[in-house]
């Protein structure tokens, strides 16, 4: 049996082409079928399906015998949500058709469109391609090719936590069960006395009762191999976008740069299905291939990552050594020069006991991507009407039977970009229940049901729920920042002219994104006032740049005048 992943193509008039295009490049890895016209195609769709495979994407002629390749693409979710659905377009006739595809591609009829290949090599074309599939097996499918075992029992809450750091990181990696042939040599590896979940990571290193925090400071670098008496020139706390961002500019601009992550690194960004409103991207990128991206980047520029472990505490050096910031690790110091916090906001907890004790069993903060392939035909509950909450709604409705939005608003539109509440509009199996809340849930061992409250009226509902994802409104976690350290009401950093006045030095402010500690800066969702958006976040990682080169010149200056 042939069980390659398939590219259905459909074709017209250039059908020839596509299909020659395709094979040279995808069938040793896809099984490519092909089909013409409308209904002959939507037929060909139904039979793979029902043969059990899987379709990762469906490449339809703009022309078709029975109309466009948008009314065409328009059906195939009911047949195969989760394939990636893309309308090809010759150039010729591109000009007529393109404000028909866009209206298309906002309504979700298709993921996007391309122009025909034009010829040998159009790398253009066969990249965008590439992406869109990458995506797809990331996202869908099992990886081929794996980096990292995890040996756990069915149902393992820990070991689900591992599977989701590992989806956040786009690190393959298979999961077996301790029965299973393959996993018999890891859990000798492990030695005798060995607890479940093991994990044996790429480096080969295998870890028994792995947790998530181990698995991470095993792959990416422990604290304890930071060097003593190293002095970084900037240490940024928090591997989101926004610490990311900073990381990539400091290091290609030759200063010495750490960051310091507690979780995965990507933050809650990771998570995210797909981000189709960040500049640079307009096929979308999904928050784990950002993340990657640049994490890659920034390592290459010499940046050193540090993973597994919260920082616990950021202090200024002792006298003899005060143009130094000490964060402290459990167990580990790092001094740097300058002090960069992009720690980002954590979701908040629901709050209702029934609910929070069937986290990992059912109950999920953010892991709607990791989780999804799980919900396959389940009924799913979303909490949160942010940008993430509608990502992760969109992205489990193509695998479960039913997605319910539940938010205590009187609309999406308030608190949502336009462009996720168009597709959620358009997507059939996705309901939104408004100024309603979670009041209530169980189940035995596991997530089973829900009761649901109504904010204006107190009515309440009781229903069957396989999966609730939570993505409520998010806050900071700046405990462990120093009581000199201004913060909002809400328990945001301070920065610039927000900064009360009674911290102000000679009547100034302190820098547009520097705390009321010299040489210590926020930016990202941490910071008071920020948008609270990806791009806005990677924005001020970028914009902090020159205020530590500032900083960092005028330590320089101090230090030759003393």
């Amino acid at each position: 049996m042939d069980d390659r992943p398939v590219i259905l193509l459909v074709g017209g008039e250039h059908a020839d082409v596509v299909e020659e295009e395709f094979r040279a490049r995808y069938d040793r890895d896809y099984r490519l079928e092909t089909a013409s016209g409308v209904t002959v195609a939507l037929d060909r769709a139904r039979a793979l399906v029902a043969d059990g495979a899987q379709i990762a994407m469906v490449c339809a002629e703009y022309r078709l015998d029975e109309g466009t390749a948008i009314e065409f693409l328009h059906h195939v979710p009911a047949i195969v949500a989760t394939a990636r659905r893309i309308a090809l377009v010759p150039f010729e006739e591109f000009a007529d058709a393109i404000e028909d595809l866009r209206a298309a591609a906002l309504r979700r009829d298709m993921d996007t469109f391309f122009l025909l290949p034009r010829g040998p090599r159009d790398e253009e074309f066969h990249t965008a391609i590439a992406e869109l599939l990458s995506e797809w097996g990331w996202s869908v499918a099992r990886p081929q090719v794996t980096m990292t075992d995890v040996v756990a029992e069915p149902g393992d809450r820990g070991a689900a936590a591992i599977r989701d750091l590992l989806d956040r990181l786009g690190h393959p990696y298979r999961t077996l069960a301790p029965a299973d042939d393959s996993a018999g040599e890891i859990v000798e590896a492990a030695g005798p006395g060995a607890e479940l979940p093991i994990v044996r990571t790429f480096t080969g290193r295998v870890l028994s009762g792995a947790t998530a925090a181990a698995v991470t400071e095993a792959m990416y670098g422990g604290f304890d191999t930071i060097p003593e008496g190293v002095i970084a020139d900037v240490a940024i706390v928090g591997a989101g976008p926004a610490g990311l961002a900073a990381a990539v500019y400091a290091a290609s601009e030759g200063l010495d740069t750490v960051v310091l992550e507690r979780d995965a690194i990507g933050g809650q960004a990771g998570s995210s299905s797909m981000i189709r409103n960040y500049l640079g991207f307009p096929r979308g990128v999904s928050g784990m291939r950002l993340a990657q991206r640049s994490r890659i980047q920034a390592g290459r520029f010499g940046a050193r990552f540090f993973t597994g472990r919260p920082a616990i505490e950021v202090a200024p050096g002792p006298p003899d050594e005060p143009e130094h910031q000490h964060v402290h690790v459990a167990g580990v110091q790092m001094c740097a020069r300058t002090v960069v916090i992009a720690t980002g906001v954590k979701y908040r907890r629901l709050g209702v006991p029934g609910v929070d004790d069937l986290v990992g069993a059912g109950v999920y903060y953010g892991a709607a991507t990791s989780m999804a392939r799980e919900m396959q035909d389940r009924d799913v509950y979303v909490i949160g009407g942010g940008n993430s909450a509608g990502q992760a709604a969109v992205h489990l409705a193509k695998f479960a039977g039913a997605v319910t939005i539940v938010v205590r608003r009187a609309s999406l539109a308030e608190t949502m970009s336009a462009y996720l509440v168009r597709e959620i509009e358009v997507t059939p199996n996705i309901q939104v229940r408004t100024r309603t809340v979670v009041a209530d849930g169980g189940g035995e061992g596991r997530l089973q049901w829900l009761r649901l409250d109504d904010v204006d009226t107190g009515e309440h509902s009781k229903t069957l729920a396989d999966g609730l994802f939570c993505l409520l409104g998010a806050e900071p976690d700046c405990s462990w920042l120093p009581d000199g350290v201004a913060l909002d009401e809400r328990g945001f950093v301070l920065t610039g002219r927000d900064v009360p006045r009674e911290f102000w030095v000679d009547g100034q402010p302190p820098a547009s994104l520097e705390t009321t500690m010299p040489g210590l800066f926020a930016v990202g969702d941490v910071r008071a006032g920020s948008m609270k958006r990806v791009a806005s976040a990677s924005g001020e990682g970028a914009s902090v740049l020159p205020l530590v080169h500032t900083h960092l010149a005028r330590l320089r200056a101090r230090a030759f005048t003393t």
